[in-house]
């Protein structure tokens, strides 16, 4: 039995589920102050009608670390940065604690100039003197050759906590030369590392105290896929916006999409909105920005707008708009989330949805009220109101959705599984999702014109693609045949290798360690799901003779679900 629990800006859903179908799900209240409480209300659901025993896996997508980033609760970091000559850091100042220290490593790996540990060690002190206790080490080219960064590590000494990962270094987190990604990158990753490990060993506690100490745990990533639980505490920032990847994954356990389509994920308090193109998610091919700072974080391509549910109406003149301002449980004393049903509250869209007929949410007689006492401060009728509201919401989905239509069509267009150069998207249907999914649907179809599917167990969506998201992992391998070296800095793997060391040989080697790894991990990749992504070979020559080649190869698990959910209308 598969276990998915999504952790959701309005609910916390659960789902048990098996190549049959779905044994239970659960529908709980997101207490933000405390995650913990919300998955373990949702786990204790579950169990309620679930044997322990029969559970095999768990996959939790979780808002923590995205949380601790848009309520700005990150801790002090430590950035020790090698940058070497042709940039300069100070550009990219992430945080106070960060020193730029002298050294350099040249593109081909060579070390250019030494660290200077004395200076090193200064700016190690200085960050502990303020409390630092994770520290990320970038060098510009560490991808190449991590002899600063492993260095810096052990002038840092042993991670405070035993097994803990308390410095980041930069090599470690892919192979693309893009110095300012990385630094980003591990300044994030960095920044949430403790407190996603505290959830961890709660989670895992929780887990023991209810019968669960056996189960596979599997932390959803943004790219659309899972790692386990001991993984996502070494990466966190991985699973940075893992929700909008559920949602994705979820549509692809439901429909069977072969068309260019719109994905539309319409929670209490946002849509999410994903393209397909021939059927498959698109990504971010360069990584995701987190906030203004562009990252190496691989991950489908989904913007979200503060359209939902819980969005409140506003009236301005003769127009009425729904969101950005989120009402429901927190301001307005409800029984259901989403209902502004105290007396006097200012009601939100799934209010004006009970009005309409659309949605049966609640208390619908308290959602009438309020929309009736809301509509006589504008001089409006309720009907128009609550049908406005509808039209509203839909209209700025729409709005979005072509914003970013032609974000896409104005670049190479990168799926899941390849780049499609020069095709335009232009989509043949809509699939809607979530809880207001169904309500939404005639509104969204109007105003779309195009084909509007809702499918089974659309409310629970995202608990089911996080339930069926399958392992992933991505690598890439580095030679130089000069130098007689092969290097993959995510696994801390050099070799040497021979002269005649072709692309061929890179290929096939950075699949077999890419499986490998995985085994190591305790988790089973079928090889007919890796894929080589990119691979190039260049001559390096010198005097006019071609001295060597300088080889890469980018390789992954291909994202996907475990199978499609029986009975779900595909």
């Amino acid at each position: 039995m598969y276990l998915g629990i999504d952790v959701g800006g309005t609910h916390t859903d659960a789902v048990a589920l098996d190549e049959s179908g779905i044994a239970a799900q659960v529908k709980v209240k997101t207490n933000h102050k405390d995650l913990l409480a919300s998955v373990n209300q949702a786990l204790e659901g579950i169990l309620a009608t679930i044997p322990a025993g029969d559970v095999s896996q768990l996959n939790l997508s979780t808002t923590l670390s995205t949380n601790a980033i848009v309520q700005g609760t990150l801790e002090d970091v430590g950035m020790l940065v090698v940058p070497g000559p042709g940039i300069s850091a100070d550009d990219f100042m992430l945080c106070r604690d960060y020193h730029v220290l002298k050294g350099s490593i040249d593109h081909r790996g060579s070390e250019i100039e030494r660290l200077d540990p004395t200076e090193a060690q200064r700016a190690i002190d200085s960050c502990r003197e303020r409390g630092v206790r994770v520290f990320g080490c970038v060098g510009k080219f560490s991808t190449r050759n991590p002899l600063h960064e492993n260095t810096l590590r052990q002038m840092l000494g042993p991670a405070e906590e035993e097994g803990a990962a308390a410095v980041t270094l930069g090599h470690e987190l892919g192979g693309r030369l893009n110095f300012p990604r990385r630094l980003a990158t591990a300044y994030f990753n960095c920044a949430v590392w403790r407190v996603f490990g505290t959830f961890a060993d709660a989670v895992e506690k929780s887990l023991e105290r209810l019968g669960l100490g056996h189960v596979r745990v599997n932390t959803l990533k943004a790219d659309g896929g899972t790692f386990p639980l001991n993984q996502a505490r070494k990466m966190p920032v991985q699973s940075i916006f893992s929700g909008p990847a559920a949602s994705v994954m979820g549509i692809i356990a439901l429909c069977d999409i072969n068309h260019d389509s719109i994905i539309l994920d319409i929670g209490g308090t946002t849509t999410d909105i994903a393209v397909f193109v021939d059927g498959q998610p698109l990504v971010e091919h360069d990584g995701i920005h987190i906030g203004s700072h562009p990252t190496l974080v691989r991950a489908l391509k989904v913007h979200s707008i503060g359209i939902g549910g819980d969005s409140a109406i506003s009236v301005l003149g003769e127009a009425v708009r729904v969101g950005p301002n989120r009402l429901g449980p927190s301001q307005a004393d409800c029984v259901e989330p989403g209902c502004a049903c105290a007396e006097g509250a200012r009601p939100t869209l799934i209010d004006a949805l009970n009005c309409t007929g659309a949605a049966s949410h609640g208390n619908v007689e308290a959602s009438r009220q309020a929309v009736a006492a809301f509509a006589r401060c504008h001089a409006i009728s309720p009907e128009v109101l609550a049908q406005r509201a509808a039209e509203a919401a839909a209209e700025a989905i729409f709005k979005a959705t072509r914003e970013l239509l032609d974000e896409i069509n104005d670049k190479p267009v990168y799926t899941i599984h390849e780049l499609l150069e020069g095709r335009r998207v232009v989509p043949k249907r809509v699939y809607l999702m979530g809880g207001p999914a169904q309500a939404m649907r005639e509104a969204v179809h109007q105003r779309f014109e195009l084909f509007t599917v809702v499918p089974e167990h659309y409310g629970v969506a995202n608990a089911i693609g996080a339930a069926l998201t399958r392992n992933t992992a991505s690598l890439e391998l580095f030679a130089d045949t000069e130098k007689g070296m092969m290097f993959i800095p995510a696994l801390r793997h050099r070799e040497n290798v021979p002269r005649n060391y072709s692309l061929k040989d890179a290929e096939r080697d950075a699949l077999n360690h890419l499986l490998a790894h995985l085994s190591e991990m305790g988790v089973f990749a079928d090889r007919d799901n890796a894929q080589v992504n990119d691979a190039s070979s260049f001559n390096m020559v010198s005097d006019g003779v071609t001295t060597g080649r300088n080889i890469r190869v980018k390789c992954q698990i291909k994202p996907g679900v475990a199978f499609a959910l029986a009975g779900s209308g595909r």
